[in-house]
C-alpha cells in the first residue's frame, strides 16, 4: 500500500476519528531530463551562492520571506512547528454543504482518508451520514507547512479529501468579452440537437491521453532509427457561417450515431533502453 503523507485525526463533534491521508492521483506525463545540446551531457542543477561562489547542499539552506527589496526574514523547521494551528493534527469539520455549491474551479487535488487502527466504526459512521443526506463536510488541513482549506466527500465507499483554493487564490477577473452579436434561436435550437446527440454518461476509461501515446511512439521511432510520422493537418478554425456549422455538425451527429467510445488504450512511456557495454 501507498506510504501515507499525513496522519492525525477528524474531529466531527465530540467524535474523533483517527486517519492516514493517502494522495488519489499521479500524473502519468512523459519527463525528459535537460542535457547539453552540443556533447548530451545531462545538467546538473545546482544551489549557487553568488557571495562566497560555492554550491550550497541542502543542509545549509534556509527559507526566507523577502519584506522589501534584498532584505529576508528567515523562518526555521522550528518556526513553522510552533504556528498555533489545530488544523496540523486535526481535520475540524467546521459546516457541511451541498457538493453542487462548490464551483470545481475551488478544487486543486485529491486524496483518500483512510481509517486508522480501530477507526472502522465511526468513519464508517461519518462516511454513511454523508452517503445518506448526500452532503460534502468542510474543514481545514495543514500540509506540507500550508493550512488548506478542504472539503470531504464520499466516493465508492470511502472518504474523498480534496484540498481547495481559497478564494483570493482564484483569479475572478477572466478577461473574457463577448461582443453585441445576437445568438439567434435558429442556432440555439441547433446546439441544442447537437448537445443531445452527443450528450451520454460520463465514462473516464473512455478517455486516454493521447498526446502521451504519440509523444511515445514518437520517443520509440527515434530510437529505433525509424522515419517520423507527421501529423495530419489541423482543422480550419475560422468558422464563417455558425448556422452553416451547426447544421454540418448535427447532419454528422446524425450520419455517425452516438461518438464511439475512444480506444481504451493505456499510453505509457517508451520503454528504457539499456546502453551495450563492448
Amino acid at each position: 500500500m501507498a506510504r501515507a503523507i499525513w496522519s492525525g485525526s477528524i474531529s466531527f463533534g465530540m467524535v474523533s476519528i483517527p486517519v492516514k491521508l493517502f494522495g488519489a492521483t499521479e500524473g502519468r506525463d512523459i519527463s525528459f531530463n535537460q542535457l547539453h545540446s552540443t556533447c548530451g551531457t545531462r545538467l546538473k542543477q545546482v544551489r549557487w551562492c553568488p557571495t562566497d561562489e560555492v554550491e550550497v547542499p541542502w543542509s545549509e539552506t534556509a527559507r526566507g520571506y523577502e519584506y522589501t527589496k534584498g532584505e529576508y526574514v528567515v523562518l526555521t523547521d522550528e518556526d513553522f512547528e510552533s504556528l498555533p494551528l489545530p488544523s496540523k493534527h486535526t481535520i475540524d469539520l467546521s459546516a457541511f454543504v451541498n457538493e453542487a455549491e462548490i464551483d470545481p474551479i475551488f478544487y486543486e487535488k485529491s486524496y483518500y482518508l483512510a481509517p486508522d487502527e480501530r477507526a472502522e466504526k465511526p468513519y464508517a459512521l461519518l462516511l454513511r451520514a454523508l452517503e445518506k443526506k448526500g452532503l460534502t463536510a468542510l474543514a481545514t488541513i495543514t500540509m506540507r507547512k500550508k493550512e488548506q482549506l478542504c472539503a470531504l466527500r464520499p466516493r465508492d465507499g470511502v472518504i474523498m479529501l480534496e484540498t481547495l483554493y481559497y478564494p483570493d487564490e482564484v483569479r475572478m477577473e477572466h478577461g473574457v468579452k463577448l461582443d453585441d452579436s445576437k445568438v439567434s434561436d435558429r442556432e440555439l435550437d441547433m446546439a441544442f440537437t447537437l448537445i443531445e446527440l452527443l450528450k451520454k454518461p460520463f465514462d473516464p476509461s473512455e478517455y486516454h491521453d493521447s498526446y502521451r501515446a504519440a509523444l511515445g511512439q514518437l520517443i520509440e521511432a527515434k530510437l529505433e532509427g525509424r522515419k517520423v510520422v507527421k501529423s495530419p493537418p489541423t482543422r480550419d478554425n475560422n468558422v464563417i457561417d455558425l448556422a452553416d456549422a451547426l447544421r454540418k455538425s448535427v447532419e454528422a451527429a446524425k450520419k455517425n450515431g452516438k461518438p464511439k467510445p475512444a480506444a481504451r488504450t493505456r499510453a505509457r512511456a517508451p520503454a528504457r533502453r539499456t546502453r551495450k557495454v563492448g
